[in-house]
């Protein structure tokens, strides 16, 4: 870490939340740390809003982990104003402390009943905890539930900051959520119809939530990030936490639909275009995407946009997302 990370950012990045702690307990709040890397602040009774708030599901995703230290650090000193049941993530804190990605292999793929060959990875056993805290969170929850795991992106995008929202959202929640990533400044969304393995859906599946992975930009190292490209999500975030009256939307999101997955089947997989292809980027129809063997992926419909290609991940998994403007 260099000297530009602050000490609450340090503290959040290495999963200390005991001063934070103490401040919510001192201001009567229920405070608990079900799992390393994870903080539970709840008001016994209060029927409120449950909140979970996730970040370094991956190591090198770094923006968020400051943006939610400083945004937490200033609730936690004003802790009256919080308003919902509160349950903070800090998700691979290993792999935050290593400056990489991930240790053995990607966590946001490992929230799924069968792993295969992922099972064995360090990152399974963190699963598992947060799974186990997530759960427990949700389960004393009231009606309306929330998760927003917050990411960067590997590579640059015609729309830097874009959010994937599972499907199987209740539509009233639904529409909640979007008017909330509407007032984030989240300029595309994507309307997911199943799971990858992610953290976000596999709340919204099991547990009902509103919940969706948010992409804030471009990985970046800790220290070093203009938290200036933040504001916008940080001011949504913080008037969710402390129930303020919704901000009105900063520019309404261009809403997308999954129109295939592309699943890498073996090691002779690969992607028809380089690593400089940005997300978004539109392809025509019958357009080649990639090989695998003998089989090829090809565009389907008149126009389709990749997002998150990716040739690097493990065989079985998904290497991109192609996906159709529905508004």
């Amino acid at each position: 870490m260099t000297q530009k990370v602050t000490q609450v950012v340090q503290a959040l990045a290495q999963a200390d939340f005991s001063g934070v702690a103490q401040l919510f307990s001192d201001a009567g709040f229920t405070v608990a740390l079900p799992a390393p890397g994870m903080l539970q602040v709840v008001k016994l009774g209060a029927g409120r809003a449950s909140v979970a708030v996730s970040v370094g599901v991956h190591g090198d995703e770094t923006g968020p982990i400051e943006v939610l230290a400083h945004l937490l650090d200033a609730l936690s000193r004003d802790a009256s104003k919080l308003a919902v049941d509160l349950l903070v993530c800090v998700g691979n804190v290993d792999a935050i402390r290593a400056g990489k990605r991930f240790i053995d292999a990607d966590l946001n793929r490992m929230f799924r009943p069968v792993r295969g060959s992922l099972a064995q990875a360090a990152e399974s056993a963190r699963a598992d905890e947060m799974i186990a805290a997530t759960t427990a969170f949700f389960e004393a929850a009231g009606p309306v539930r929330w998760h927003l795991d917050l990411h960067t992106a590997i590579r640059p995008s015609v729309y830097p900051t874009f959010a994937i929202v599972p499907d199987l959202v209740a539509d009233d929640a639904k529409a909640q959520l979007i008017d909330w990533l509407g007032q984030a400044a989240i300029g595309a969304i994507i309307m997911n119809p199943q799971s990858a393995g992610t953290y976000s859906y596999y709340s919204a599946e099991h547990f009902g939530a509103a919940a969706s992975t948010v992409e804030l930009g471009r990985v970046g190292t800790l220290g070093q990030n203009d938290l200036s490209l933040f504001d916008d999500v940080s001011l949504a975030l913080d008037g969710l936490l402390r129930g303020l009256p919704a901000q009105p939307v900063k520019a309404q999101p261009h809403v997308f639909k999954v129109a295939q997955e592309i699943i890498k089947h073996s090691d002779e997989f690969r992607m028809a275009f380089d690593r400089s292809t940005q997300n978004f980027t539109s392809l025509p129809q019958h357009a080649v995407i990639a090989s695998d063997g003998d089989h090829v992926y090809t565009v389907r419909h008149a126009e389709e946009l990749v997002v998150f290609p990716n040739p690097d991940v493990r065989v079985g998994l998904r290497a991109g997302l192609m996906v159709v403007r529905v508004s």
